[in-house]
C-alpha cells in the first residue's frame, strides 16, 4: 500500500502497543500472547516469590501489580472458551502454588503440593476468571453509556453503519 510518500507492506501480524494484532483477530492468539508475556513477568519476579524474606500478603501484591495486568491487558475484549478460562486459571494457579509453596501432610507427613480448593481459600481474591468477567461487564456498561452516533455503542445494539 502507499500512501503519499511512503509504502506499507501487507504482513500476517503485528505487535500494537504490547498486543499481537492478526489479519483473523483471533482471540485464543491474543490469549497465548498475554500468557507467553505474563510467564516472563513471572520468571522476571520469581526469586521474590519465594522468597522467605518477604511476607505472603507482599507477594500477593507484587503478583497482582506486576504479573496479573500483563495478563490482563485488553481483556475486556476477549470472548472466552472453557479451554482458554482453564488456560488462564493453570497459570494463576502455578503462580499462586509458588507464592504459598508446599504443605506438609499432617497424616503422613510428606511435603505435597496445594489442592485448588486449599488456593482459592487461601487467595482471597477472585481468581483471574472472575477478574476478566466483570472487567467485561464494566467495559459493557461504559460502552451502553456512551452516545448513539459512537462506533462502539452502534456495535453493542446491533446497528454498525459506514466503513
Amino acid at each position: 500500500m502507499r500512501i503519499d510518500n511512503s509504502t506499507f507492506e501487507r504482513v500476517e501480524e503485528f505487535k500494537y502497543l504490547g498486543t499481537t494484532l492478526t489479519n483473523q483477530n483471533s482471540i485464543p492468539e491474543k490469549i497465548k500472547g498475554r500468557l507467553r508475556s505474563g510467564n516472563a513477568r513471572y520468571h522476571s519476579v520469581q526469586n521474590l516469590l519465594s522468597s522467605r524474606l518477604l511476607s505472603k500478603n507482599s507477594e500477593i501484591k507484587i503478583y497482582r501489580t506486576t504479573i496479573l495486568p500483563v495478563v490482563l491487558y485488553g481483556c475486556e475484549t476477549w470472548s472466552l472458551t472453557l479451554g482458554e478460562e482453564r488456560k488462564l486459571s493453570v497459570f494463576e494457579n502455578m503462580v499462586l502454588r509458588r507464592i504459598f509453596g508446599p504443605r506438609r501432610d499432617e497424616v503422613t507427613g510428606e511435603w505435597r503440593r496445594l489442592h485448588n480448593g486449599e488456593l482459592y481459600d487461601l487467595y482471597s481474591s477472585p481468581n483471574i476468571v472472575r477478574v476478566i468477567k466483570s472487567r467485561r461487564m464494566r467495559w459493557a456498561g461504559h460502552v451502553a453509556r456512551m452516545y448513539e452516533d459512537r462506533g462502539a455503542y452502534r456495535v453493542l445494539v446491533g446497528k454498525p453503519e459506514g466503513k
